[in-house]
């Protein structure tokens, strides 16, 4: 009996997203205890982990002082666009950098080879936490699933940014309705 390939994607817990961030997560940094158990359970079993992050050049239409919608955050090699320091760190776990331009890029997918290397791996399905559920983590589900994987996203690691009251319930709707699990 063959067991189905899964991957982790862990969606951009940077500093910039959690509590004392320019753009922070409302309890961002609550995802930090379930996503290290996660990491750690796949590290253990030999399944791949990828860490997307944003990676925003210093001027982007990203940001609103560019005409975007966002303030400045996770610019490339600033402490804002590291990973949150009790996010476990592991040489087998791979980065995925996304944001490198002036699209805005809230997928994991968006502009990367995230899809070639989990079809290398023989990924048949992604489960996914981070932040934001209802930017980032939503839209990295939608298009593991329109690339084919099946997914589970981790309810109680993620968190959601809210711009308006109900956003991360609206998120989850939304994912489930599109065919993912939530666990």
């Amino acid at each position: 009996m063959s067991k189905t390939r899964q991957a982790l994607i862990v969606v951009d817990v940077q500093n910039d997203f959690c509590p004392g961030g320019t753009l922070a997560v409302p309890h961002g940094d609550e995802v930090l205890q379930p996503l290290n158990q996660l990491i750690d359970e796949f590290l253990e079993r030999g399944d791949p982990v990828f860490k997307s992050r944003d990676w925003h050049p210093r001027f982007t239409k990203h940001f609103a002082a560019y005409g975007g919608t966002w303030p400045v955050h996770c610019v490339q090699n600033t402490k804002g666009a590291a990973f949150h320091p009790a996010l476990r760190d592991d040489p087998r776990i791979k980065v995925v950098s996304k944001g490198l331009g002036d699209k805005d890029s809230y997928s994991a997918f968006d502009e990367t080879d995230l899809t070639s290397q989990l079809r290398q791996q023989g990924v048949e399905e992604v489960v996914v936490g981070g932040l934001a559920t209802d930017y980032c983590v939503k839209n990295t589900v939608l298009d593991a699933l329109k690339n084919g994987f099946k997914v589970k996203a981790v309810e109680d690691a993620m968190r959601a940014v809210e711009l308006q009251p109900g956003d991360g319930e609206k998120a989850i709707e939304e994912m489930r309705a599109a065919g993912a699990e939530i666990i």
